[in-house]
């Protein structure tokens, strides 16, 4: 059950408190240290896959907790960045795109899966998701750095929001055209 690829997601919820604590010291060197380890958990996100299916982990656990690992991690550091800046003002609707999408894509996972339908990632989801940890990554630094890394990471957020945008319109129109299965006949869509 336990196999690398399972520890190495378990090792990316483990990192979420470290993460916030780390942030939340609000020093130059506990914000580096946050970002540190977010990049890090966000780097086990690839790992994690490459080895469950280089080395045949691939397992139920992996299956549930990798989405979740990813969805926690994410929406904790999104949290803090609304909470203590700089996600603030019309910067927060970044956030709130990224969360709603979360929790469609989720819900819409769940749905088709009882019709024992999967929904693959897609190409441009992955690189929403690289952008996304880019963004919160620079973010997360702060006042720590440099003036640009924030605005960097601002402009970052803005463009994974809207490949949030994109991808989840693709994913709900997937849901959709299986939810029009059940429909009966002549009924108005």
């Amino acid at each position: 059950m336990l196999n690398t690829a399972n520890i190495l997601t378990l090792s990316r919820i483990a990192a979420i408190p470290l993460v916030v604590a780390c942030f939340w010291l609000d020093r130059g060197w506990s914000q580096w240290l946050s970002m540190g380890l977010f990049v890090a958990a966000g780097i086990t996100d690839y790992f994690d896959g490459y080895f469950a299916r280089r080395y045949h982990q691939i397992s139920r656990l992996g299956r549930f907790l990798d989405p979740i690992a990813d969805k926690l991690l994410v929406a904790a550091a999104l949290l803090m960045l609304v909470e203590r800046g700089p996600l603030t003002g019309v910067h927060v609707l970044a956030a709130l795109i990224i969360l709603a999408r979360e929790i469609l894509v989720s819900g819409l996972r769940e749905f088709l899966a009882e019709l024992r339908v999967g929904l693959p990632v897609s190409q441009l989801a992955k690189w929403k998701t690289a952008v996304q940890m880019l963004a919160i990554g620079f973010l997360l630094v702060g006042d720590a750095a440099s003036p640009l890394i924030t605005r960097a990471g601002l402009w970052l957020i803005w463009i994974a929001a809207v490949l949030t945008l994109i991808t989840g319109y693709d994913y709900l129109r997937t849901g959709l055209r299986h939810m029009a299965e059940d429909a009966p006949p002549g009924a108005a869509e």
